[in-house]
């Protein structure tokens, strides 16, 4: 799930005495582990919902099959209720940018571009990706624009190990998606994840003074999610409160990972090509 930079983003709250950095948490070899689990309950939903999706199904279809699946592998729905959010799943088509509400007279046609991201409680942590899906035979600009985003969050990734700073990501993965005619959507940010869905950093996907060139460290744990628009990179809030549409009705689309950093470089946990 992305985040308002400056609304949503909470603070850490726990209580226990922890290594920090600026506040961010680093994770012992415990918690990463059980961070792996709760990251792999992600990756398998979103592997089953992007093979079972067809034209004809509702975005609420999705969401009752990501609810049950996360609860069959024991854990709960980080998107139930938080912030209150109504769903397990964001489910956004098209121009809808970020935070689509599942709903039963939403249907899932031939040529949408649907994003669907969700998250997993686990034994205490959390794991949050999202994935975007071509839905039957897309238009060549709409594949183009899913290719070149899942292209960026790679680009990003890449830049992931210790001693790399939060700005090696965002630049990589601005310079690819301006390089191929699009636009970053700027309202929303990547963040940290653990025990909260949104931790410290923020982590944005371009370059930016806004906030500090974090240093990365060893067990530092980031959802990284470029979020591309063909047109206009501005987007607007519809009165459910939740939904973020392009300004311009132009196509929008969304990847994410979590990524643990390593001293060497990274580790994909919600890595579907391992679940």
């Amino acid at each position: 799930m992305n985040i308002l930079s400056n609304l949503l983003n909470q603070p850490v709250q726990s209580t226990q005495s922890k290594r920090q950095r600026r506040g961010i948490e680093i994770k012992s070899q415990r918690e990463i582990e059980i961070m792996r689990q709760a990251a792999k309950i992600v990756a398998t939903v979103l592997k089953e919902i992007s093979e079972l999706v067809q034209p004809g199904m509702t975005t609420a279809d999705l969401d009752a099959y990501a609810e049950k699946r996360i609860r069959e592998m024991g854990a709960k729905p980080t998107f139930k209720g938080y912030q209150g959010f109504p769903a397990s799943i964001c489910a956004s088509i098209n121009d809808e940018v970020v935070h689509g509400i599942p709903n039963p007279k939403k249907v899932i046609r031939n040529g949408d571009v649907l994003k669907v991201d969700t998250g997993a409680f686990y034994q205490g942590f959390n794991g949050d990706s999202c994935i975007t899906i071509a839905v039957g035979k897309v238009k060549q600009d709409a594949a183009k624009l899913i290719r070149v985003a899942e292209e960026a969050l790679y680009k990003g990734i890449e830049q992931v190990k210790a001693g790399n700073y939060l700005m090696d990501i965002a630049g990589a993965i601005e310079d690819h998606v301006k390089a191929n005619g699009f636009n970053v959507v700027e309202e929303f940010t990547g963040h940290g994840v653990g025990r909260n869905l949104h931790e410290e950093p923020s982590v944005f996907n371009f370059r930016t003074r806004e906030m500090p060139n974090v240093k990365l460290i060893a067990g530092m744990t980031l959802a990284i999610e470029p979020i591309l628009n063909a047109g206009s990179k501005h987007t607007r809030i519809l009165p459910d409160r939740w939904t973020a549409v392009t300004v311009d009705g132009s196509l929008s689309a969304q990847f994410e990972h979590t990524v643990l950093v390593t001293e060497t470089g990274y580790e994909i946990l919600t890595d579907r090509s391992k679940v």
